[in-house]
């Protein structure tokens, strides 16, 4: 498989911020990082963790025709897509937390009535994702308490398959590649690999077995580090606040990330997390302490690794 020399662009997919210059200059900007990829990342909502309704319909969501244009913007920048929509909670409840009783309990919700709306969300997109020929196609990201709903998960890839004819990835989140009983029914095996620094060897030795019993391609679907104090040890948290902002905190986590992920080739790249629609200029890079790297020193660090793959 092609080395994956990637990033996630527009999350979390506000209507209104896509489909303009900016997002376009944005998306250009993004492509002089010597990619190859972009996953294109936007949120469907539901209202808490125990909703069983998804809306992807209605503001603050994009549109389909936003959706349309990005995937454009990015094939006319000669880049591979793998389309991503991501459930989020309006209440801002971490996806991961989305969970109903394993037996049906009346007048409570249920994982039938979840799955029902999941699918027609996940198929609007993947008939999207067939129709602009994208690459690939993200079914779910980060489900943690879905993941072992093995049923319903492959019935959902059976019928992605019937409307779209590309890859199919599941991103489940760090430290569960082991718990994902169902990673035949997938091409390409996924996740989130926001390790601590330092513990890279250690984690990659964890997910190297899995990969080997399911005999897939991987990739990381999600990766990176706030250039914040603190944030390469615990590089999930995207709330850390030690009140300093640090680029070399940043380019020293990809600097080991890149380092030591090389060591192994069953390991195909990389999906980085991440590249906004709206993009802060670089006058401005020295006070962001996010996730992206545009105009900070790990900017460097991230295109030469991508040219050199």
């Amino acid at each position: 498989m092609e080395y994956i020399k990637g990033m996630t662009w527009g999350w979390v997919g506000t209507r209104g911020e896509w489909k303009t210059e900016e997002a376009q200059q944005s998306m250009i900007a993004m492509s002089e990082m010597a990619v190859n990829w972009t996953a294109i990342a936007f949120q469907g909502l539901q209202e808490t963790a125990f909703s069983t309704e998804i809306d992807f319909k209605n503001d603050p969501v994009v549109t389909d025709d936003e959706v349309y244009w990005a995937i454009k913007q990015a094939k006319q920048l000669d880049l591979n897509v793998c389309l991503k929509p991501v459930v989020n909670c309006k209440d801002g409840t971490w996806r991961a937390h989305i969970n109903f009783f394993d037996l049906d309990v009346p007048c409570e919700p249920k994982w039938s009535e979840w799955f029902a709306s999941y699918e027609a969300f996940i198929l609007h997109y993947a008939k999207i994702a067939e129709e602009t020929s994208c690459e690939m196609f993200c079914i779910g990201c980060e489900m943690v308490q879905t993941d072992r709903r093995e049923v319903e998960w492959r019935g959902l890839i059976k019928k992605v398959r019937s409307v779209y004819s590309g890859l199919i990835t599941y991103n489940c989140d760090k430290y569960q590649e082991t718990e994902v009983k169902w990673w035949d029914a997938v091409d390409i095996i996924s996740s989130s690999g926001y390790y601590p620094i330092g513990a890279w060897d250690k984690q990659c030795a964890r997910i190297k077995p899995v990969i080997e019993k399911y005999n897939k391609p991987f990739f990381f679907m999600e990766a990176g580090c706030p250039s914040r104090n603190g944030s390469p040890e615990i590089p999930n948290d995207w709330n850390l606040n030690k009140g300093q902002v640090n680029e070399e905190a940043q380019q020293q986590y990809f600097e080991e990330m890149f380092r030591e992920t090389s060591k192994h080739q069953w390991i195909n790249g990389f999906m980085l997390w991440d590249w906004p629609a709206i993009l802060y200029s670089k006058d401005e890079a020295a006070q962001n302490d996010d996730y992206c790297m545009y105009g900070k020193k790990a900017e460097k660090t991230v295109k030469a690794f991508y040219a050199s793959k």
